[in-house]
C-alpha cells in the first residue's frame, strides 16, 4: 500500500532533493501552505531584475504562466541547489517557469534551453527573457520538441516537463540517456500521464518524489 508523509512551508522544498536520495516512501508529497511566506527578496540588481518581470506577468492577469509562484521558486531551488549549468526546459509558455530557471543559473554559471511549439508564445518569452536581462542565459527554440530533443547534444543536469501531457512518456525517453547521474527530470501535472508515473515510480534507476500533488520531481540515480 502506498504511503504518504505531508511536509508544510518553505522546509517542504528544502528537504525534496534530500527526500529523493534517503527516504523509502512511495510517494512524499510536500506543501506550500505555510502561513505569512515571504516573498522573493533579491540579492542582487540582477536578480531584482528578474523578479520585477515576474511579479509584471503575474500582475498582468497571470495569461500562460504555466507554473504557479511557488513551482516556480521550487524549480529554481533545486536548480541552484544542484548546480546546474544547463538545464532543459520542454513547454517554455511565455517564459515565466524560464525566468524562475534564469534566477538559479546567474548564479550557477549555466544556460536554459527551452522549448516551445507556439511561435507567439516563443516570440513573447524572448521578450520577456531581454526584458528581465537574461537572453543570453536563454536560449528559445522554436518547433515541435518531440523532434528537437534530438538536437541537444550538452549533457543535462536538469530537465523540465511541462508539455503536451500524452508526450511525456517520449520526452522521458529522449531525456533519460542526455541526464546526466544526479541529475533531475521535473515533470509538472504529473499525474495527467498515468504512463508517464508508472515509468518514473517503478523504475530501480530512478528516485521520485511528489511535491504538492503533482509537481513529480525524479533522480537519475549515480
Amino acid at each position: 500500500m502506498k504511503r504518504a508523509i505531508i511536509i508544510t512551508g518553505i522546509a517542504a522544498a528544502l528537504v525534496l532533493a534530500a527526500a529523493a536520495l534517503f527516504t523509502d516512501w512511495d510517494d512524499v508529497i510536500l506543501s506550500w501552505a505555510a502561513p505569512g511566506l515571504a516573498a522573493p527578496s533579491a540579492r542582487s540588481d540582477a536578480e531584482k531584475r528578474v523578479l520585477a518581470v515576474l511579479n509584471e506577468m503575474r500582475a498582468n492577469g497571470g495569461t500562460y504562466l504555466s507554473v504557479s509562484e511557488e513551482k516556480g521558486r521550487v524549480l529554481r531551488l533545486l536548480t541552484e541547489a544542484a548546480g546546474a549549468k544547463h538545464v532543459v526546459e520542454i513547454g517554455t509558455s511565455t517564459g515565466y517557469s524560464g525566468l524562475w530557471f534564469c534566477l538559479a543559473l546567474q548564479a550557477t554559471g549555466g544556460h536554459l534551453t527551452t522549448f516551445e511549439i507556439d511561435r507567439g508564445r516563443a516570440a513573447q518569452a524572448r521578450i520577456n527573457f531581454k526584458t528581465a536581462g537574461v537572453d543570453k542565459l536563454a536560449t528559445v527554440v522554436e518547433g515541435d520538441a518531440h523532434q528537437k530533443l534530438a538536437e541537444v547534444a550538452e549533457p543535462i543536469d536538469v530537465a523540465f516537463i511541462d508539455a503536451d501531457k500524452e508526450g511525456y512518456p517520449d520526452y522521458l525517453k529522449q531525456l533519460l540517456p542526455r541526464v546526466g547521474p544526479g541529475g533531475l527530470i521535473i515533470a509538472d501535472n504529473l499525474n495527467m500521464s498515468s504512463e508517464y508515473r508508472s515509468a518514473v515510480m517503478n523504475n530501480p534507476a530512478l528516485e521520485t518524489v511528489v511535491w504538492g500533488r503533482d509537481l513529480g520531481v525524479t533522480l537519475k540515480k549515480r
